[in-house]
């Protein structure tokens, strides 16, 4: 008994010697980087004597306690001293430091180092991935950013053709896509009244002329009249009265022929409208542009203009698709950005590959409270040759110092419907 008490005290003194150079080792391989082969050696076979079961039994109770505190004590400021190199970010005197930790802790111990320090050295590492470098580049926000949204191709002015009177269509001089003039011939009707009420006042016209001519010529009779009377008067070959029928008669006349002239110009007039009407069953166009709708057809019974609105029955629609426009919306939120004159791109659908400059010229003074967006109406430069009215569009406008009177090559273009976005 006294054999194995004194072996054990042995055994802690020489751990304590041991550990106090462990710390000491520890310490110094913060330092120096450095760990005595001697040490380990001398650890393994302290290590492996302790584990004796038997060369315990006899030690006392606080012997037992104080080997049970001092691991748990030197694994706590093994912590600590790993920590501060974690923090110091100095990877290599870490895993030297563990390396003598595990020596005297055993490899449980310092499997427990292992996994409770590659968390802060994780975290160390990303905090230096995130640090910016200080002498690598500085990423600079760009000025200018992008609004994008979309619409349609719009043709500004479009006339929708109706017949002022009714009709049968009896030609129809226009296919869908022609390219049609100002006054150019579109459809003929035809309507037997209107001519044969044309043929009426031509006739009534002829007549007041006729009527004219009598009461003018009664007219100058009633004055030759009335002169020979007053030089009779003046002899007293003739009496007042038949002076005063002769005057009034003269009167007459006169009233007659100026009521003869009206009848005249009324017969003309009734001429005048008797034509415009035979005249607009000729249906001719409006403006110049395009012929984009055609819903005439030979045979066809036309209704008035009146009529034909109401019911929504066009003959056609002429676009001018020489000044098309795109009219897009953009979030209600850019509205703070938008100013005419911003330069920007757009592509069509039909055209992906073609980008062309666009321009905003005007903005809606109201915002669509459905959809949340305010709508702007841009003018176009070199677009598609077969570019055509209702056609998709996208649109992406610049924001910034180059986004006013700038021109932007077209380019790869792929914006999203709609956003804001900085460019960079």
């Amino acid at each position: 008994m006294h054999c194995r008490a004194t072996s054990s005290i042995a055994i802690e003194d020489g751990q304590k010697h041991v550990r106090g150079r462990g710390f000491a080792a520890v310490g110094h391989s913060v330092g120096m980087n450095t760990t005595s082969e001697h040490d380990r050696n001398l650890a393994a076979k302290l290590r492996s004597l302790s584990i004796e079961p038997a060369a315990f039994k006899t030690a006392p109770p606080e012997r037992q306690a104080r080997r049970r505190v001092m691991p748990l004590t030197m694994l706590a400021l093994a912590a600590t001293v790993s920590l501060a190199v974690v923090l110091l970010s100095r990877s290599e005197t870490l895993e030297r430091v563990e390396t003598v930790l595990a020596d005297f802790a055993g490899q449980q111990g310092a499997t427990t180092l292992m996994s409770g320090a590659e968390a802060p050295a994780k975290g160390a590492a990303a905090e230096r991935a995130r640090a910016p470098v200080g002498d690598g580049p500085v990423a600079s926000a760009s000025s200018t950013r992008e609004i994008t949204g979309s619409g349609y191709v719009v043709a500004p002015d479009i006339a929708t053709v109706f017949s002022k009177y009714e009709g049968r269509i009896v030609a129809v001089d226009v296919e869908a896509g022609d390219r049609v003039a100002a006054g150019q011939v579109l459809v003929r009707l035809d309507d037997a009244g209107a001519r044969f009420a044309l043929r009426g006042a031509e006739i009534a016209g002829r007549a007041a002329a006729l009527t004219v001519d009598a009461r003018t010529i009664e007219l100058a009779q009633a004055r030759s009249s009335l002169t020979r009377t007053e030089r009779l008067a003046g002899r007293d070959a003739m009496s007042a009265q038949a002076l005063e029928e002769a005057k009034t008669a003269a009167c007459r006349a006169e009233n007659a022929a100026l009521q003869a002239r009206q009848d005249v110009a009324k017969a003309d007039l009734e001429i005048d409208k008797a034509r415009e009407q035979v005249e607009a069953l000729t249906v001719r166009a409006p403006i110049s542009g395009t012929v984009t709708r055609l819903d005439a057809h030979i045979g066809d019974t036309v209704l008035s203009r009146e009529d034909s609105v109401r019911e929504n029955e066009s003959l056609l629609v002429i676009a001018d698709t020489a000044n098309m426009v795109i009219d897009a919306d953009v979030a209600e939120a850019n509205i703070a950005l938008m100013r005419p004159g911003l330069s920007g791109e757009a592509v069509l659908d039909g055209f992906p590959g073609q980008p062309f400059a666009v321009e905003v010229s005007r903005i809606a003074p109201v915002i669509s409270r459905e959809k949340g967006t305010v709508t702007l109406r841009l003018s176009i430069s070199q677009p598609p040759s077969g570019m055509r009215p209702a056609m998709a569009a996208r649109i992406r406008l610049f924001v910034g110092e180059a986004g006013v009177g700038a021109h932007h090559p077209p380019s790869s273009f792929e914006a999203p419907a709609s956003g804001l976005r900085t460019s960079g």
